[in-house]
C-alpha cells in the first residue's frame, strides 16, 4: 500500500484530493479524548499540488484562524480502496469523504459511522469536467449541455434519482449511453473511486450519477461518449497525453487561502460545475 504522511496542527478545513473538510466547535473545546487526541486522518493524495505547498497553505489558515483547531496527522492514499484498507488496518482513525460517498459506504458497511463535529457544511466542492486547454469547442459543448440541464430541470432530476433518492445499499444503477452512427467520439476517463458519483461495476461497466450525466450530454450534443477506466492518480496524465478527452474534476471553495484551482493540472480548462457536495469524516464504530 502506498501512502504518505505528515503531521501539523491546523484548521480541520482540509482537502482530500479535491476534498475539503472543516471543523465545528466552541472556542474552548472539552479536554477529552475526542477533542484533544491527535488523530490520523486518511485523505486522497493531491495530484498537482505538493504536500509542502499544502502545508504552507494550512499554516496560513492557522495564523488567520479565530477558532480553536483540531489536531490531525494526515495520511495520504492514492485511492478510496487503499484508504478503506488503511482504516481497516488501523493505520488511520478517520477518513475524509464526500457526503454522498460516505452515505454509500455506511449503507454497505455497518462498521462505519459519521464522526460528529468534523463536518463543515458551509464548505462544498463543485464537480465539473476538465478538458485540455486547446479543446475550447468541447468545453463549450459541455457547458451548453450543463446549462440546458439546469434550466429544464433535468439536472435536478438526475441528482434526485442517482444520489438523493437512490437506495444507497444497492449497487448504483447501470446507465446506457446512446450512440450515434458516424458521430464524433469523446473519450471520458472514469475511476470508479467515488460511488455513487463515479462507479464501475464488477463487470467493468461504469454506472451511477456521473455516467447518467454523460448519457444526457451525449443526447444533447449528438456526440458519442466512450468511457475509459483509469486509475484516479493517472487522470491528469491520461488527459494531457490524449489518451482521453475529458476527466471529472472537483473545484475547491474559492477562498482567500485555498484557490479554487490549486490542484488543477497545467494546460487544463474546467467546465461549469454541475453538482456540489459537502465533506465529512467516517470512523469505525466503537
Amino acid at each position: 500500500m502506498k501512502f504518505k504522511r505528515f503531521a501539523k496542527v491546523l484548521l480541520s478545513c482540509m482537502m482530500a484530493g479535491a476534498l475539503f473538510t472543516g471543523c465545528g466547535g466552541d472556542d474552548k473545546p472539552a479536554a477529552d479524548a475526542e477533542t484533544s487526541t491527535v488523530k490520523k486522518l486518511g485523505m486522497i493524495t493531491h495530484l498537482n499540488v505538493t504536500e509542502k505547498r499544502m502545508d504552507e497553505l494550512y499554516q496560513e489558515a492557522v495564523k488567520k484562524a479565530a477558532i480553536e483547531i483540531n489536531r490531525y496527522e494526515f495520511v495520504y492514499f492514492d485511492s478510496l480502496n487503499l484508504m478503506q484498507m488503511g482504516i481497516e488496518a488501523g493505520k488511520v482513525d478517520e477518513i475524509s469523504l464526500y457526503d454522498s460517498v460516505a452515505d454509500y459506504l455506511i449503507a454497505n458497511n455497518d462498521k462505519y459511522e459519521i464522526t460528529e463535529g468534523n463536518s463543515m457544511k458551509a464548505f462544498a466542492d463543485s464537480f465539473c469536467f476538465a478538458v485540455r486547454k486547446d479543446d475550447a469547442a468541447l468545453k463549450a459543448d459541455l457547458n451548453k449541455a450543463i446549462e440546458e440541464m439546469k434550466a429544464d430541470g433535468t439536472l435536478e432530476k438526475l441528482i434526485n434519482d442517482y444520489i438523493v433518492k437512490v437506495d444507497k445499499g444497492q449497487v448504483p444503477p447501470k446507465v446506457e449511453i446512446p450512440m450515434t452512427d458516424g458521430a464524433q467520439t469523446i473519450k471520458v476517463g472514469v475511476t470508479g473511486d467515488f460511488p455513487p458519483l463515479d462507479y464501475v461495476n464488477a463487470d467493468g461497466t461504469p454506472a451511477g450519477f456521473n455516467t447518467a450525466i454523460l448519457a444526457e450530454i451525449a443526447k444533447r450534443s449528438g456526440k458519442n461518449i466512450e468511457l475509459v477506466q483509469i486509475d484516479s492518480g493517472a487522470r491528469g496524465a491520461a488527459l494531457s497525453s490524449n489518451q482521453i478527452d475529458v476527466i471529472f474534476w472537483a473545484i475547491l471553495p474559492n477562498a482567500e487561502i485555498f484557490p479554487s484551482d490549486i490542484d488543477k493540472p497545467e494546460g487544463v480548462e474546467l467546465s461549469e460545475p454541475y453538482f456540489k457536495d459537502n465533506v465529512t469524516h467516517l470512523k469505525f464504530k466503537k
